[in-house]
């Protein structure tokens, strides 16, 4: 096999744990020998043991004299554990094929220079585009402070997120993409809506698929606290994980109501609307690298205007609403998914009667 065919293994075996390995990224290794695979890992759940290491386990005394694929520089500094530079040097493997450099400034190449000084080839790039989409999260809470955002819209054929003020919520994907939606969930450290979309469709946040037992952080943008205390996100904040994200001038006393309740309250900024770049930046400091929004239309596309959508789901049902209702994006906002220095359209796919437009933004070099 192929370098090219290795390396789309290891990607795919790195992708198994993403939504599970925050604060780490998902890190998917293979041990090559003779052109079969005698170790593979993938960072564990919560951020370690990495995955060269649980790879290198695997493989035992076949790691010496074999090729080892990467999807990312090992690290080069001491934390909890080891570098796993030094592990596949102490390992004795012979050759190590990764795709791509650490924008971590810890490692940043310093994992690289340590195996190529223990006489280790080293070639880096071999799937590196592939590498940097799932690794988005890690590279921005590294260089920016913020994890990656994909944005999530529902509509109906005729722009609709939802009907005129008083219309009861819309449901307005099939089963399929439902389930599809639970997916995506799972693969996001945390599920974010706004208070507005909180308070009109009191939802659950949470992953409900058979074999899923992630529970994502739920994150409301909340400036003035005004998360309903019946909703079913305060119902069950001492199951599942909730942050109310406030302004500095929230009120202390509807602060201590939702904390009597089970849900953390985070104040940010001065008084007024939440600055989404700042509230991305606090869940970065606790170490969140992809969020899953579900914000609604207010939401969706403030985060395309600040360039902050990341990647954007847009599902469109077959049904059109037939009458006024709330556009699911600001013209605007479907002006920079349509400029192509902006985002990229990707492959779409069909859910049942459903269709799914997807973007990717354009990352700096």
């Amino acid at each position: 096999m192929s370098d090219a065919r290795f390396m789309d293994a290891a990607l795919a075996l790195g992708r198994r744990n993403l939504g599970l390995t925050a604060p780490n990224p998902s890190v998917g290794a293979l041990i090559v020998r003779g052109d079969v695979v005698v170790g593979a890992g993938v960072t564990a759940p919560g951020g370690r043991p990495h995955a060269e290491t649980l790879a290198l386990a695997e493989a035992g005394e076949l790691a010496r004299g074999a090729t080892a694929y990467l999807t990312l520089e090992p690290c080069s500094h001491h934390g909890r554990t080891p570098p796993c530079a030094e592990a596949l040097v102490a390992a004795g493997v012979a050759r190590v094929v990764c795709a791509l450099e650490d924008s971590d400034s810890r490692v940043a190449g310093q994992g690289f220079a340590r195996l190529r000084a223990a006489g280790i080839e080293v070639v880096v790039g071999v799937g590196g585009r592939e590498a940097r989409r799932d690794h988005v999260g890690h590279i921005l809470r590294v260089t920016e402070g913020r994890p990656m955002v994909t944005l999530k819209l529902a509509r109906t054929a005729d722009g609709f997120a939802a009907g005129d003020e008083h219309d009861p919520r819309l449901a307005i994907t099939g089963e399929i993409a439902n389930r599809r939606t639970q997916t995506f969930r799972a693969l996001h450290d945390a599920i974010m809506v706004g208070v507005g979309t909180a308070i009109a469709d009191d939802p659950l946040l949470t992953v409900r698929q058979i074999g899923l037992d992630q529970k994502p952080l739920r994150v409301v943008l909340d400036s003035g606290v005004h998360l309903p205390l019946d909703s079913r996100l305060c119902a069950t904040a001492e199951t599942y994980p909730t942050l109310a994200i406030a302004s500095a001038q929230a009120p202390a006393e509807r602060e201590a109501e939702l904390h009597a309740r089970g849900v953390e309250v985070e104040r940010l900024g001065a008084e007024g609307r939440l600055d989404l770049r700042e509230a991305l930046r606090a869940l970065g400091r606790r170490g969140v690298t992809r969020v899953f929004s579900e914000g609604g239309p207010m939401v969706g596309s403030a985060l395309i205007r600040a360039g902050l959508a990341d990647e954007v789901f847009l599902l469109t049902a077959e049904k059109p609403l037939g009458r006024p209702g709330r556009a699911a994006l600001e013209a605007d906002a479907l002006a920079a998914l349509a400029d192509g220095g902006r985002y990229l359209e990707g492959a779409g796919a069909n859910y049942g009667p459903d269709s799914l437009r997807r973007w990717e933004r354009r990352l700096n070099p």
